[in-house]
């Protein structure tokens, strides 16, 4: 069964929400046969990372930049993982009080550091949900299930 991981920071009901609906569309009836893994940023490890076929990343944009949370996942997994995960289909979203753009250029850089191919339109936005934000959570979840079914 392929597995989508699912690595988040998620402190706040808001970001709680974020990932909520992004669940939401990974654990669409219609994509049984996907194995949806969800782990916080602060707990994923090497192994989950090496066993998934598929990431979807979730951070808020803090002080310029992607999580603490997030950036500890990186920072441990790097040098393991960097030839083992090339090509690893992958998407994010990010939740800015204000802005995205130091969280962009960090989820950008870092990834391309991995080699890791960008599988789905990433959700980036500022401010609370709207209904077009949550929908497109939920597209952006069951796309990246979608995309390991086969």
């Amino acid at each position: 069964m392929p597995n989508l991981l699912v690595v988040h920071h998620s402190p706040t009901p808001l970001l709680q929400e974020v990932l909520s609906h992004a669940l939401e569309g990974a654990n669409d009836p219609a994509l049984e046969g996907v194995n949806v893994k969800v782990v916080e940023a602060l707990d994923a490890t090497i192994d989950d990372l090496t066993s998934a076929d598929a990431i979807l990343l979730g951070t808020s944009a803090n002080f310029g930049y992607i999580s603490g949370a997030l950036k500890h996942f990186f920072d441990t997994t790097f040098r393991e993982a960097q030839e083992v995960t090339k090509g690893l289909p992958f998407s994010y979203w990010i939740r800015g009080g204000f802005d995205t753009t130091g969280a962009e250029n960090a989820m950008k850089t870092i990834t391309t550091g991995y080699k890791w191919e960008l599988a789905a339109e990433p959700v980036v936005f500022v401010g609370s949900l709207d209904d077009d934000i949550s929908d497109r959570l939920v597209n952006l979840g069951g796309t990246m299930a979608a995309q390991i079914l086969g």
